[in-house]
């Protein structure tokens, strides 16, 4: 199956995260610096979706990859750091990174 996008996923996903982070429609409108709040919100409701440079500036400021932000039908992909764990450093990397997925799945 190719993988797509769902647009409607994708937007109950920022609004979550919007909440979580107390961020507002007219932040993510100044931070982008749009024209209006309708784009923020048509993204929201699943009717567009940000462009490929909008998605990389939500993923800095929601300190989240882009991977988090989309919602689709691809199956997760592994991190690279979860196959090997030598150090300290790198098992706290990774299970930051499976708390992450955790919070996404929630």
């Amino acid at each position: 199956m190719f993988p797509t996008i769902n647009k409607r996923e994708t937007g109950v996903n920022l609004r979550k995260l919007m909440d979580q982070r107390g961020i507002t429609v007219k932040d993510i409108q100044q931070y982008l610096g749009l024209g209006s709040l309708q784009s923020v919100y048509h993204w929201l409701n699943g009717i567009s979706m940000p462009t490929i440079d909008n998605l990389y500036a939500l993923s800095q400021l929601f300190q989240l990859p882009m991977d988090l932000l989309v919602c689709g039908n691809r199956p997760d992909i592994v991190p690279e750091t979860a196959v090997e764990i030598k150090t300290s450093c790198s098992r706290r990397l990774c299970a930051y990174y499976t708390k992450l997925q955790e919070l996404h799945a929630a």
